[in-house]
């Protein structure tokens, strides 16, 4: 099973176009996504402030669409365009917003691993 058969959330194509196939720095970008979900995900609260959601979904939309990951960036500009929304607006995309994260970085984690695998022969 190839990388990005894992779950379908990265576009891997994509990327390796994006970096010139260079797995150091498909590396890195998988890296700064990572941090970025990290950073910007606390942002992320329903009963948050508002401007803190709106900036958080923006800077995740970002880094999803520049690695591939296309049905995050949607999710993450429906987030951002209910920055305004009630917090059971925002708590259902935020469960939303979740699923297409962990779906990214389990194809990640399944990338490294791949990864690893090679390095060892």
């Amino acid at each position: 099973m190839a990388r990005r058969d894992i779950t379908g959330a990265i576009d891997f194509d994509h990327l390796a176009r994006m970096t010139a196939n260079d797995d150091a720095i498909i590396a890195e970008v998988l890296d700064l996504f990572c941090e970025q979900v990290q950073m910007w995900g606390r942002l992320l609260d329903p009963r948050g402030d508002a401007a803190a959601w709106r900036d958080g979904a923006h800077t995740l939309k970002g880094s999803a669409l520049g690695l591939g990951a296309h049905d995050l960036g949607a999710i993450c500009g429906e987030a951002e365009a209910a920055w305004q929304a009630d917090a059971g607006v925002k708590a259902a995309l935020k469960d939303k917003l979740d699923f297409a994260v962990d779906l990214a970085l389990a194809d990640i984690a399944a990338w490294r691993h791949e990864r690893l695998l090679q390095s060892l022969k």
